[in-house]
């Protein structure tokens, strides 16, 4: 199956149509209620729980019936009584839980700390594994009775139990999966109910910092007997224009209509045979989420769903000169479902959804509404730094907001289901998306990694994940996986034939692919089970591959894994090789442990930036790319580890001998770091100098230029200092202290301007960078004097007073003119007056210990970060002050309203 014409448009997934943050008794039929405040939790297990009695081993009969609805097989069956056969103390009704932590979700426990350096590097130093309860009261009215109560877990890591009133509801392993467990059979109508979660998070279990808690949002649905089904909307769209652009042309311009194929799913947990109708309303979409005006209606003909049985109502309707979703205008509408029973509305439901077409051709890559769109994507882990896992739609949106500045359009979600909220963000801001599964299938990379449950979970797992997502318009791709082991085993293709003929039942409008590390799997027959082929770090295979394969779209699943850290930079520079190993660094970088941001440096398995473009520049039929990483984040601390699981980059057995040599010569020393070096920006969020470099690249447009390094090197007057320019235009002078060093041009597959004898003086260093003959861009850096001061920028002076927005504040250590001290990491201490609290702080070194929790931080050459969150329901001005001994201290104000 070829996706190598226009595809149908798709829809995303939205909140029910009435979302409340408190407890309700509206009589309103289907609400969903907000379940993150007011838990308890404890890092503990109950005391009589034995040895291995809730391992999954034991209580995988009471787990697996919670995913009946995602299975083709025979439903499972829940076994009579209690796991274990006992009532345990932690999920009793009438146990004590006063004197447990109170908090409020989502939470992540690991991210508290502290880091240790026994610590695994790979997955961040920080203690994120464990068993640990969380528990919570709840009255639900007497009026509810009569109605299915349900739970919505978003994200638990990982192994999660669930008990309501001490009776044993159900569960799911997956910890980044989406679920739900009805709770009806063990509610208390009219009295206080108590829900306790078990999670059990194992250790060796993740190759990167996975987090622990239930870090995602946790909901409370009601609704009546006959409703929609989790996840039971689906709409495709579907345009028919006559022609389409070619290649690099405008994009599609649409006169005719849309046609909408609205599927519904409705369940009738009733004792008795349900006579329904269906209406399905259509409406635009604003920005603020509100609805606009009407645009389409259609409403089934009645039928009849008999007792505890589903049926699916279809309809078809269409939109005149529909508004379509781009990148640069995300238009979205929304269905409104709307369930008669006997005449009486029931259930009601809201599904946003945008209209577009996706194509992955074989000579043009993708287009996006018929356009020839380059995908200028990144990886990234699902955690927000310094505020570990727990999710936060603020936190998410800067992100985007970071990516897009450097030109970035998409986002692979790696390795795993992301949050619904990454999604909602991705639809309304315009950016696609790579949506992706499982990192394993039966070939672990990890002692405790999902290989154990592929067999039992992944159908379940991955029609979850289909269902919930498959409405967004933002995602173009479904990923079965990343560097399976069974990518080079043929005996084992059945599974990726598998996943990808779930994914086409599921939602037969996207392609399927996965992430390949192994250049073999281009050939050796993997790559016909995937609709696109996504190779990993194979720039060189890329007419290899279209020679071998004339009819199967290709991409950069994975691309680059440069690593540097902001601001650091060691010499001698080594030539212009397109693949510098680090081990080639300065002695003085490993005794920092730092990697030098001439960003010509990566491990034995990748390439530079450059490389990676000269591929994609000799093959324009790659639709694009997805580099390695979008920001730093926890975990994975190469060069600095000594995971072994970078040995399963590896298919070449000469090439992995070497990387054994490296990581056992790695494995000697005490090795401190605790988060990556691969990001384009750190951890904080402040750009490393590849931001600038990719900025060139992925937004010609747009006039830059960037010079590095800094021009503090005292220690270094006379000796070659080498001068890198990252600029869009096409050819730059470069000055110093007003003498030009001379004008340089680029030349075919160049991407970066070099000044390698520039010997070192204090002073100015400046570039003029023209394009196209024209003046286009400057830049300049200055040899600044001591520090002298501190400086604040909030990146927004006003957020809400909901106990949820941020403000993230950019601490500058400056010198007296206001120029950023380059080399400075002066120790920093903060303060906070009015409705707000100091929930991180980071300066996004990848060696630092310092707590994320602490208000005081070090500097890291020259700038720190505060993060700030209001408090509930209280507004007023907040003043965030920072100090540090010798330098003049700083404030800056944000309101809260």
């Amino acid at each position: 199956m070829k996706f190598v014409k226009v595809l149908p448009l798709v829809a995303l997934v939205a909140f029910p149509a009435v979302v409340f943050a408190a407890k309700t008794e509206s009589p309103l039929p289907h609400e969903k209620i907000l379940l993150d405040s007011g838990w308890r939790f404890v890092k503990a297990d109950s005391p009589d729980v034995g040895t291995n009695q809730l391992s999954y081993k034991a209580i995988r009969d009471w787990l697996l019936p919670t995913g009946n609805a995602f299975t083709t097989n025979a439903p499972a069956v829940k076994p009579e009584g209690e796991p274990g056969g006992t009532n345990y103390l932690f999920a009793q009704p009438d146990f004590n839980d006063s004197p447990w932590r109170l908090l409020n979700l989502p939470h992540d426990w690991g991210i508290e700390g502290p880091f240790k350096q026994e610590y695994p590097g790979e997955t961040g130093k920080l203690p994120w594994w464990g068993i640990a309860w969380y528990r919570k009261h709840l009255e639900i009215p007497a009026s509810d009775d009569g109605k299915r109560i349900y739970l919505d877990v978003d994200g638990a890591m990982s192994y999660a139990s669930v008990w309501c009133n001490g009776k044993f509801v159900g569960g799911w392993p997956y910890g980044y999966a989406s679920w739900q467990v009805d709770l009806t059979p063990f509610v208390k109508f009219g009295g206080e109910n108590v829900i306790a979660i078990r999670l059990d998070n194992p250790p060796n279990s993740s190759r990167w910092y996975p987090g622990g808690g239930i870090y995602r949002n946790v909901w409370l649905e009601k609704v009546s007997p006959v409703h929609v089904a989790h996840w039971g909307t689906y709409v495709t769209t579907q345009i028919w224009p006559t022609s389409y652009p070619s290649h690099g042309s405008s994009s599609l311009s649409v006169q005719t209509p849309a046609a909408l194929k609205m599927q519904v799913k409705l369940e009738n947990d009733s004792d008795t045979p349900a006579a329904v109708t269906v209406k399905n309303e259509i409406f635009e979409l604003k920005e603020n989420g509100d609805k606009g005006k009407s645009v389409a209606a259609v409403v089934t003909d009645g039928f009849t769903i008999q007792p505890h049985k589903s049926n699916l109502a279809e309809t078809q309707t269409a939109i005149e000169n529909p508004k379509l979703w781009s990148l640069e205008k995300p238009n979205r509408y929304v269905m409104v479902t709307s369930v008669f029973q006997d005449g009486k509305l029931v259930d009601n439901d809201e599904t946003p959804f945008g209209i577009r077409t996706i194509q992955f051709t074989v000579d043009n890559g993708f287009l996006l509404n018929g356009k020839c769109v380059k995908i200028q994507g990144v990886c990234d882990h699902h955690d927000l730094g310094a505020l570990g896992s727990a999710i936060n739609v603020r936190a998410l949106e800067r992100q985007i907001q970071i990516l897009k500045s450097f030109g970035c359009n998409a986002i692979r979600t790696s390795h795993n289901p992301p949050a619904p909220e990454l999604l909602d963000l991705c639809d309304k801001m315009g950016m696609l998306v790579m949506d992706e599964s499982f990192d394993c299938w039966e070939r672990g990379k990890t002692h405790n990694d999902y290989h154990l449950l592929f067999d039992d979970w992944h159908e379940r797992d991955w029609r979850a994940e289909l269902r919930r997502d498959r409405n967004h318009p933002s995602i173009i791709l479904w990923s079965i996986g990343n560097e399976v082991g069974e990518q080079s085993h043929p005996d084992k293709f059945w599974i990726a034939r598998e996943l990808t003929g779930i994914a086409h039942q599921e939602d037969p409008t996207r392609p399927t692919t996965s992430a390949n590390s192994d250049e073999h799997a281009g050939f050796n027959g993997f790559q016909t089970n995937e609709d696109v082929f996504g190779y990993n770090y194979k720039p060189f295979a890329y007419a290899k591959f279209r020679q071998a394969n004339p009819s199967q779209p290709l991409f950069g699943s994975e691309t680059a894994s440069t690593v540097s850290s902001r601001g650091e930079y060691f010499f001698p520079v080594p030539a212009n090789t397109n693949n510098v190993s680090y081990k080639k660094s300065d002695k003085s970088a490993l005794a920092n442990f730092q990697v030098s941001s001439y960003d010509y440096y990566v491990p034995g398995w990748a390439t530079t930036p450059d490389a990676e473009w000269r591929g994609e520049d000799e093959n324009s039929f790659v639709a694009g790319e997805f580099v390695w990483t979008g920001f730093d984040y926890l975990g994975e601390p190469t060069p600095y580890n000594s995971d072994s699981s970078n040995l399963l980059n590896f298919t070449d057995p000469a090439e992995k001998a070497a990387m054994q040599k490296e990581l056992d010569e790695l494995g000697k020393i005490h090795v401190p770091s605790r988060s990556s070096y691969f990001g384009i920006v750190d951890l904080c969020g402040f750009p490393k100098d590849r931001y600038y470099l990719y900025q060139s690249r992925w937004r010609p447009d747009f006039p830059m230029a960037h010079i590095l390094p800094h021009w503090n090197w005292p220690d270094r007057v006379g000796q070659i200092t080498p001068v890198y320019v990252y600029t869009s235009g096409d050819e730059a002078e470069l000055f110093l202290n007003g003498k030009s060093l001379g004008r340089k041009k680029k030349g075919r597959y160049e991407y970066r301007l070099e000044w390698n004898e520039v010997k070192y003086q204090p002073g100015t260093l400046k570039v003029v960078a023209y394009k196209n003959g024209k003046r286009w861009a400057t830049d300049e850096v200055k040899t600044t004097g001591a520090p002298a001061k501190l400086e604040l920028k909030a990146d927004r002076d006003k957020i809400a007073a909901d106990g949820n927005d941020l403000s993230f504040i950019t601490v500058t250590v400056a010198d007296k003119h206001g120029l950023q001290v380059p080399r400075s990491h002066n120790h920093i201490k903060f303060s906070i007056q009015g409705p707000g609290e100091i929930v991180a702080t980071d300066n996004g070194d990848a060696t630092s210990f310092e707590s994320f929790e602490a208000p005081e931080h070090d500097a890291f050459n020259g700038l720190a970060l505060v993060i700030v969150r209001s408090e509930a329901s209280k507004t007023g001005r907040i003043t965030l002050k920072a100090e540090s001994d010798g330098l003049k201290s700083a404030t800056v104000h944000i309101r809260s309203k």
